[in-house]
């Protein structure tokens, strides 16, 4: 007997408007910029043939704004779900590009003493749990059908490592996870038997500039 097949696609939000570059986490008031908006429609436009049954996400304003014309697209109702949210960050509010102050103040230093937990934010183990746990009840809600669940960076290259079996500390210069990227987990009944990834808003990717910048990290 086959087992039910369900596809969960998990998005990066949009690039969000941040002319100060700071790492806004889960600070309030942080929206998509215009093209974060474009990008948001082209992972809609994407997914607009699937059969997604299902829409949640993360409760962070960019993560909203990113459901949006996916769910108006399938007429369905965004749920959301703060188990998608950002990981909590000490640097959180500050500026902390290579070369920026935060990082150069020795005051901060000891936040940054054990890159394998890490220290300066929620523990990698903790994101995978909660981020596995909201994997596994949009599959159930989507069950034999597609779901989206929006979140943020981190969380979803957490999320993929874990599943995949691949260690969680790394560098993060190496996440595949771009703006408005798709990172899909197909199951059979109720396991991952796949995870595919795909860049449906690319060309607009390459008109933010550089990454790192346009995502305050």
């Amino acid at each position: 007997m086959s087992q039910t097949q369900t596809v969960v696609h998990v998005l990066r939000h949009g690039e969000v408007f941040n002319p100060d570059r700071i790492l806004y986490g889960r600070i309030d008031g942080f929206r998509l910029s215009p093209l974060g908006l474009q990008m948001a429609d082209s992972a809609a436009t994407a997914l607009e043939s699937h059969d997604i049954t299902h829409v949640v996400s993360s409760p962070l304003e960019r993560a909203q704004q990113t459901a949006e014309p996916l769910a108006k697209l399938h007429g369905l109702e965004i749920d959301t779900d703060p188990r998608l949210i950002e990981p909590s960050n000490y640097f959180e509010g500050k500026r902390v590009s290579v070369g920026d102050g935060a990082l150069k103040d020795p005051r901060n230093w000891w936040a940054l003493r054990n890159p394998f937990l890490p220290s300066w934010g929620e523990p990698y183990l903790s994101i995978a749990a909660r981020m596995t746990a909201a994997l596994l009840d949009a599959r159930e809600k989507a069950e034999g059908h597609e779901a989206v669940c929006v979140s943020h960076q981190l969380p979803i290259w957490i999320l993929r490592s874990f599943t995949s079996g691949k260690r969680l500390w790394h560098d993060p210069r190496r996440r595949q996870c771009s703006l408005a990227s798709l990172t899909s987990f197909h199951f059979e009944g109720v396991h991952v038997v796949d995870i595919t990834y795909q860049e449906p808003a690319a060309a607009l990717v390459a008109l933010a500039g550089d990454p790192a910048k346009s995502k305050g990290a």
